[in-house]
């Protein structure tokens, strides 16, 4: 599978570009899917919702100009029969995955049956943004946050820390955004260092690139390589 790890959208030409590379043909001839499910647990989750799925947001993803754009609601799929939905995911081009809450996200994604499904999409490009890109990482550096919007009596706490697991580098993005104060680079590092794998931390300017287990970093701003 392809990915585009983003912090916030598809905000510089840097990061266009390497859209398109992956999608091999234009972002007018392809086909989208976007996935707002991770901003349900949040206050004013619904206004956020509608501004990914219509692209009134700051994050650019679902207003690029895509061919088609449609919304797969994660949270809707077991009531679903697969065959009403999976054709759709299999015939997109690009899924594009909302921010929000890492935990909320990666537990629709496996009740759904997606996160069992994505490693099958080989042509796909994954495009996440914020906790869409630490999703398919194999840990949720938002942890400690996201547990505070867990339901009382839920079991979605359990594994808490883990992500999807579906790339080898652990993420942390907004790179020292002044609005959030756990993004400075020693708090980062800190976190880094009680992982087993590498951290990437990007700012709001930068996406990785990952295609076959390679990463490459696109970058119009900053971004630093934390080791194991």
């Amino acid at each position: 599978m392809k990915f585009l790890l983003t912090s916030a959208g598809v905000r510089n030409p840097s990061i266009s570009g390497a859209l398109v590379d992956l999608l091999g043909k234009p972002i007018a001839e392809s086909r989208a899917l976007i996935v707002p499910t991770g901003v349900h647990p949040f206050p004013g989750g619904t206004d956020q919702a509608w501004q990914a799925i219509s692209g009134t947001g700051p994050s650019p993803m679902g207003d690029l100009g895509w061919k088609s754009l449609g919304v797969l609601e994660l949270t809707a799929l077991p009531t679903i029969r697969e065959e009403n939905w999976l054709p759709a995911v299999r015939e997109a081009d690009a899924l594009l995955v909302w921010g929000g809450d890492v935990l909320y996200l990666t537990y629709w994604m496996r009740k759904s049956g997606l996160a069992d499904l994505l490693p099958s999409l080989s042509d796909i490009v994954y495009v996440g943004m914020s906790a869409g890109s630490i999703a398919v990482t194999p840990y949720n550096c938002d942890a400690e946050f996201d547990l505070q919007f867990v339901p009382d009596g839920s079991d979605m706490a359990a594994g808490a820390e883990r992500a999807l697991g579906l790339v080898d580098f652990a993420l942390y993005p907004h790179l020292d955004d002044p609005d959030m104060e756990d993004t400075t680079s020693a708090n980062i590092e800190k976190w880094a260092s009680t992982v087993p794998v590498p951290t990437y931390a990007i700012d709001d300017e930068t996406a990785l690139k990952v295609v076959g287990g390679t990463v490459e970093v696109v970058s119009e701003g900053d971004w630093k390589l934390f080791n194991a």
